[in-house]
């Protein structure tokens, strides 16, 4: 059974920083294009960034520059470090795991992790 849980949500101020770590079994890691999507409270889910299995990255404009993405295939696990956190930053970050990074949308994904939130105060 695939999983991908996440871990390092929580409340910050804003200029914090955060990292999420996103773990994932029972797939061929290194097969799979990662990354995150968020989902504020209101809004709809929308695309973080993207990693693929070459290292190869890209990042929303809202989040260029402030926010930086890694994999480590021997451990399975995907990272976001989050720097510069905005109030508008706030929301559940999803982990994604899709087959094809040219293709990384939110109905092409294989594998969903539950969310961790993250909250940035002003």
């Amino acid at each position: 059974q695939v999983q991908l849980v996440e871990f390092g949500g929580g409340l910050v101020q804003a200029g914090g920083s955060l990292r999420l770590s996103c773990a994932a079994s029972g797939l061929t890691f290194g097969r799979y294009a990662m990354g995150w999507f968020r989902q504020a409270p209101g809004k709809e889910r929308e695309f973080v960034v993207r990693i693929g299995g070459s290292g190869g990255s890209t990042y929303a404009d809202s989040v260029k520059g402030r926010f930086t993405i890694s994999r480590d295939d021997g451990k399975a696990t995907v990272y976001l470090q989050m720097n510069s956190l905005k109030p508008e930053d706030t929301a559940v970050y999803y982990c994604a795991a899709v087959l094809n990074y040219r293709a990384f949308a939110i109905d092409a994904v294989s594998y969903w992790g539950k969310g961790t939130l993250v909250t940035v105060s002003a």
